[in-house]
């Protein structure tokens, strides 16, 4: 068997798995999931590898860190059977959404420099026209009062931000946001203050962040107001997502590597 992945002789697991940390199971599993094509089998039926099988896991590894094991998967099994165009397609949509990343981090920062600091007095009980509730009641009959002028009800918010109901109160329970209860309805009302609380913590979570994170960042914009609190986050975010973008050439280098040697 070969000992040299330049020799073009066959190579046992072990010789894939010595450079890159790998255990030779792991080179196995890789080869049954699709991403190695298949190997040779000897008389004996050990598996064999050439250099194109060591050129592929070059590849693999080198997607991961920019598009992840699940899609990094998907393009090489891809790859391996013969669907080049679906591999493209998988590169394009981890592409867009590195772009909607960077379009969600400006949205966040944007939206930081123009928050103002909200007073305590803003969160007074006030009435104004008719509007979706709770239940998402419309206007009518036994409409719901309004929950007074720059706040809203759970419904309309939510409808907003594109996001469940459900959602708003799972971020209450954890105390990201802190809606005021009506005193005639019982229903949620958020103030000025509660939705960007909410904005903020919706942004964030779509950048990555745990609500566990988000927690002390707004708390911080609730005593400061302004951006200043989030600098260190932002940065983080930035500095994360040019991360991805270079793992994405070094990823996109390797695969053409192997792409011309699979000819």
């Amino acid at each position: 068997m070969g000992r040299n992945l330049k020799t073009g002789e066959r190579l046992r697991p072990v010789d894939l798995a010595r450079g890159h940390g790998l255990s030779t199971q792991a080179v196995r599993n890789y080869e049954e999931a699709g991403i190695l094509p298949a190997a040779a089998r000897t008389p004996h039926g050990y598996r064999t590898y050439t250099p194109l099988h060591a050129r592929a896991l070059r590849a693999f590894l080198a997607l991961v860190p920019g598009h992840g094991h699940r899609t990094a998967t998907a393009i090489m099994r891809a790859v391996n059977e013969g669907a080049v165009e679906e591999a493209f397609r998988l590169i394009d949509e981890s592409h867009a959404q590195l772009l909607e990343d960077r379009r969600t981090l400006r949205a966040v920062e944007s939206a930081l420099r123009d928050l103002e600091p909200i007073k305590a007095s803003q969160h007074g009980t006030a009435s104004g026209p008719g509007a979706v509730a709770e239940r998402g009641v419309g206007s009518g009959p036994g409409t719901v009062p309004g929950p007074g002028p720059g706040a809203v009800f759970i419904g309309p918010l939510a409808g907003r931000l594109g996001i469940r109901p459900a959602t708003l109160r799972t971020w209450e329970r954890v105390g990201l946001v802190r809606p005021r209860r009506d005193p005639r309805t019982g229903y949620r009302v958020y103030d000025e203050a509660d939705v960007r609380d909410a904005r903020l913590t919706h942004q964030l979570r779509r950048g990555g962040y745990l609500l566990e994170q988000i927690a002390p960042l707004i708390t911080q914009v609730r005593a400061a107001g302004g951006l200043e609190p989030l600098e260190s986050a932002l940065r983080d975010w930035h500095d994360r997502l040019s991360a991805r973008a270079r793992a994405m050439l070094t990823g996109a280098a390797e695969l053409e590597a192997y792409l011309r040697e699979r000819g």
